[in-house]
């Protein structure tokens, strides 16, 4: 923070632009490249990173993301994170800065002015700049920004050893917030903050009728005692794409006998915590298994076969399956 005891600097943009660029020096920063509709084109320095404060999205957290991943150069389950993204827009009433086709073919061509093969690609529609009211700005232009980065990446030991997790002390969103993928994460920040300072490493929700939620940014799913591999109900919780996703996968482990059979449904607390394996899901945390719950073992307190196999099949789907978008990186 600059030193309030002297006179405060009015900076020229080229002085803005230095203090952008120290502000990145000081906090390197991995992103290989940023669309913005706003400026209509992409740039690859992060201190170029950036939109105005009036934006919607900063001030009123009015705006929805979501993210795909990029294994070897292909971009991973791009069309169902697309439909979610296109849903929450309509959930958040944002209007589209764009056909779904444009905004798809912006995403393919961001990721290859990036160059990177491996990493993810976030991208966010907002509101508009404009004012500083609830409502956005009479005339606002929608923004759609896309960003590539190296992806988020957790701890090897959440893999080998499994995780530990607790409930949480605050309440799950509502449905309709729950289900639409916005900026606005405060109740999830709350929980993994609080799971953290508890020596946790990550939280667990629990709606009013005390069947289990979703974790702070990823999905849950347990493998039961008789063998049933059981996910929440996608009414209340984010209908995660790799949820989904390794649901589809999943009849190959029942033909394997490592599950006997696949349910969608409620989940009390009691029955979660009965349960053979629990399951973290997520695109970029893809499988892990939970240990522990409250400090209470998760069937044998180690991590279990189905997750494993599950992570298997996942991973392959990632490198071979039919969900995959070439880039053109030759082309950008």
């Amino acid at each position: 923070m600059a030193d309030t005891t002297s006179p405060l600097r009015l900076l020229d943009a080229s002085a803005a632009l230095a203090a952008l660029h120290d502000l990145r020096a000081k906090q390197p920063v991995k992103y290989s490249a940023f669309y913005s509709s706003q400026l209509g084109g992409i740039v690859t320095d992060p201190a170029l990173m950036v939109l105005p404060f009036d934006d919607h999205i900063v001030h009123r957290g009015h705006g929805i993301f979501d993210t795909a991943g990029l294994v070897n150069g292909r971009l991973y389950d791009l069309d169902a994170h697309l439909d979610r993204f296109l849903r929450s827009a309509e959930h958040s009433r944002l209007r589209l800065p764009g056909t779904r086709d444009q905004m798809r073919e912006i995403i393919i061509r961001t990721t290859a002015a990036s160059g990177r093969r491996d990493g993810a690609i976030r991208y966010w529609i907002s509101s508009g700049p404009g004012s500083l009211e609830l409502s956005p700005a009479a005339g606002a232009e929608p923004g759609f920004f896309v960003m590539v980065f190296p992806g988020l990446v957790y701890p090897e030991r959440w893999y080998s050893e499994g995780l530990r997790v607790m409930t949480t002390s605050y309440p799950i969103k509502p449905s309709l917030y729950a289900t639409t993928k916005s900026t606005n994460y405060l109740p999830n920040v709350l929980m993994q903050m609080e799971a953290k300072e508890q020596g946790f490493d990550n939280g667990v929700f629990l709606d009013a009728a005390g069947h289990v939620g979703e974790s702070s940014n990823m999905n849950v799913a347990f493998v039961t005692a008789d063998g049933i591999l059981r996910h929440p109900r996608f009414d209340h919780i984010l209908s995660g794409c790799t949820s989904h996703r390794a649901l589809d996968l999943a009849p190959a482990l029942q033909a394997r006998g490592l599950i006997a059979g696949i349910e969608v449904s409620d989940i009390s607390r009691d029955q979660a915590h009965a349960a053979r394996e629990m399951l973290l899901l997520g695109s970029s945390v893809k499988v892990a298994p939970i240990v522990a719950w409250d400090d209470q073992p998760i069937g044998n307190g180690r991590p279990g076969p189905v997750a494993r196999a599950l992570l298997a099949l996942l991973e392959e789907d990632m490198r071979t399956g039919d969900r995959l978008t070439d880039v053109p990186y030759r082309e950008a």
